[in-house]
Parts: C-alpha cells; sequence; structure tokens
C-alpha cells in the first residue's frame, strides 16, 4: 500500500515536470538571465569572486582541521602521561 503511494506521487510529479520543462525552455528573455543584462565586466568579476572563494574555503577547513587534529594530540599526549604517573594508577 505505501510502496503503491510512492510510485504515484513520483509517477505524477514526473509527468507535471515533462509536462512543463517545454514551455520553460520556450521562452525568450533575450539573452537576459535572472541578473540582468551580462556582459564581459560581469562574467569576469563573478569568476574572479570564484577563484577567491574556492581557496578561502580550502583555507578555512584546513585550519579547522588543523585545530581538531592539535586537540586530538594535546588529549592523547595527556592519556600518556595520566598513564605513566604512578599516582593515577590506583590499587593499594
Amino acid at each position: 500500500m505505501r510502496k503503491a503511494r510512492i510510485i504515484t506521487a513520483l509517477a505524477t510529479v514526473s509527468v507535471a515536470l515533462l509536462t512543463l520543462a517545454p514551455s520553460a525552455l520556450a521562452v525568450s528573455h533575450g539573452g537576459e538571465g535572472w541578473y540582468g543584462e551580462t556582459n564581459d565586466v560581469n562574467i569576469t568579476n563573478a569568476m574572479f569572486l570564484t577563484i577567491i572563494f574556492f581557496p578561502t574555503v580550502i583555507i578555512i577547513f584546513s585550519l579547522i582541521q588543523w585545530r581538531l587534529d592539535k586537540r586530538k594530540h594535546a588529549r592523547m599526549d595527556a592519556a600518556k602521561r595520566r598513564e605513566a604517573n604512578v599516582d593515577w594508577r590506583g590499587g593499594w
């Protein structure tokens, strides 16, 4: 019963998308997109921002990874020191 509902819903959505897709492609805006009329300067600036974005993301994620590794190694070193300390071994 549940599987039949899912298949029916997927079939309905896919038929609706296939019905509406040709009309979306047929609309002509004279080469103008969502942003408006574009020229070489707009495209160049957008690509420069893309070039800046990816190295920035890589640097931020690398700094986060470095910080997490630093904390992990500090915890491991502290655990080794605790194990080596006679006072913390327990027993009589």
